[in-house]
């Protein structure tokens, strides 16, 4: 086992069983809990794990879903309740390493296998009925430390207490909060220009943004029309 400064997993973890949710699917793999032994990480995920909703979970570029350990104690603390690794509906719970600021396209080597990140968890009705919670999927949304799903560069076996180790950063700089957020056009224009491996969700995710400064950007120019000219809407 690494080091405690070493970023690591310290769970990996599988579907427990699927639970009944309201909605079109009907049901959720979200209860996913540690597993004791080595699982095996392919391309479309971990052996013993799957989603229902396929039309907006999983495939290639959501392959495997990490959480830091660091922002599930600190939900933990506000919501006064534990929050045991899986409860995020994660697959890796990482300890040392600040997962929702890490840079989109990076690389991480954990066991014998290769993981890309690919995008940030956007929070779903699912989750909200899951948690439990009052608002809760505002509350995620405005935290926006939404983890990180990751697609498989090379398939191999992950257990927990591997070591995480960062062997590659992208020059952009554009990290999954700032995707998620999309804050900053500009950063958001390098990141479809200099991130090769982006998804058509990604790119999408971004035409969002783009749609709602816009929408912004008019509001306010009318707010500014109606003081000049006296007019009240």
């Amino acid at each position: 086992m690494p080091p405690d400064d070493f970023a690591r997993v310290l769970a990996v973890c599988v579907v427990h069983a699927e639970l009944e949710v309201p909605g079109r699917v009907g049901k959720t793999a979200i209860d996913k809990r540690p597993q004791p032994d080595r699982v095996v990480v392919r391309s479309l995920g971990l052996d013993g794990d799957h989603v229902c909703d396929t039309k907006n979970h999983g495939g290639i570029h959501q392959a495997v879903y990490a959480y830091a350990e660091a922002d599930a104690l600190r939900w933990a603390d506000e919501l006064d309740r534990e929050l045991p690794a899986g409860w995020f509906g994660e697959n890796l719970r990482i300890s040392g390493l600040a997962v929702s600021d890490a840079v989109i396209g990076a690389r991480w080597s954990i066991g014998d296998t290769l993981l890309e990140v690919s995008a940030p968890r956007v929070p779903c009705a699912t989750f909200q009925h899951w948690s439990n919670e009052a608002k809760w999927v505002k509350r995620f949304t405005l935290q926006s430390d939404t983890g990180a799903y990751l697609r498989v560069l090379a398939e191999g076996t992950i257990g927990a207490g591997d070591q995480v180790t960062v062997v590659h950063i992208p020059e952009h700089g554009v990290t999954v909060r700032d995707l998620f957020t999309g804050t900053d056009l500009d950063r958001l224009e390098l990141l479809l220009t200099a991130e090769p491996s982006i998804s058509d969700d990604v790119r999408m995710q971004v035409e969002r943004h783009v749609r709602r400064h816009a929408n912004q950007q008019r509001a306010e120019q009318h707010r500014a029309d109606d003081l000049a000219t006296g007019v009240q809407r």
